[in-house]
């Protein structure tokens, strides 16, 4: 089932059409976040990226459109047995029908899915997990790319190769040759106590968690964490790399090309994280 509009659907009914300008154009963004026992994990900071990113791709927000509004539709989704346990929910927001490039209206559409999880919080996944470089094609360095838009052709077509080539994932290069994220999130380098992610501005998506790992690492004394551009040589020196995103907390990588890595700080900030989401 699918929230569309306010309306609980079938998710195998034909509620859009060959008119939808997600479908079209990518006109569309997404949001992506946990719901455990009824409750929306980090749900005001994943609400005000979804308003920053509509504001920014000139969509009309609805006056309706407030915190509490979606929560409500996001909760409608789940019936009431699922309420006591965790899922995964994507809010997809596109422009309505009409125009070509330039849209007839600026107004939206909204479409709301959920599915289920295993784990109500974070679990560290400590099985192999090998990585490469995707270099066939580059991220912009631009806000366009802090955006979670419908236009993921990058992120698929890096999959595929991924899946063809028997990694787990890849990472994306910018297009002055800075690693700026991961397929699905972004990258964290770790060497001795000190974390660095690639800052906004080298075109990384502008992830929640890693939001959120940054707030935390800055009120600790037990690691310094950089916003700082990382070289592809950089990460053969690295002591760990992990992948940040809504969906798995983080993601340690257990080897890129002949260097292995651990996963110790990895495991530290992922019991810091969930400490974060019980209390948020």
């Amino acid at each position: 089932m699918v929230n569309y509009n306010g309306q609980i659907v079938d998710d195998k009914e034909l509620y859009l059409n060959v008119n939808n300008r997600g479908l079209l154009f990518g006109d569309a963004l997404f949001e992506t976040l946990r719901v455990v026992n009824g409750k929306l994990i980090f749900w005001e900071d994943h609400y005000l990226s979804l308003m920053s990113a509509m504001r920014i791709l000139r969509m009309e927000i609805p006056m309706s459109f407030t915190m509490e509004f979606l929560e409500g539709q996001i909760l409608m989704l789940l019936p009431e047995e699922q309420k006591t346990r965790s899922a995964k929910i994507r809010i997809t927001v596109f422009r309505k029908n009409g125009g070509l490039y330039t849209p007839e209206s600026n107004d939206v559409s909204y479409l709301i899915s959920a599915d289920p999880l295993t784990n109500p919080y974070y679990i560290l996944k400590e099985e192999s997990y090998e990585v490469e470089l995707f270099k066939d094609f580059t991220l912009g360095k631009n806000m366009l790319s802090n955006l979670k838009t419908n236009n993921r052709i990058l992120n698929v077509v890096g999959s595929i190769y991924a899946k063809e080539n028997g990694y787990h994932n890849c990472l994306m290069l910018n297009d002055t040759k800075s690693v700026a994220e991961a397929l699905d999130g972004n990258i964290f380098l770790v060497k001795g106590n000190v974390l660095r992610t690639p800052p906004l501005g080298d075109g990384c998506i502008k992830g929640i968690i890693r939001k959120k790992i940054l707030d935390i690492l800055n009120k600790v004394d037990t690691y310094e964490c950089l916003e700082e551009s990382i070289s592809p040589f950089e990460l053969q020196q690295a002591d760990e790399l992990f992948i940040t995103n809504s969906r798995n907390g983080i993601q340690p990588i257990s080897k890129y090309r002949k260097k292995t890595f651990g996963n110790t700080v990895a495991r530290d900030i992922l019991g810091k994280l969930n400490a974060a989401a019980r209390f948020n």
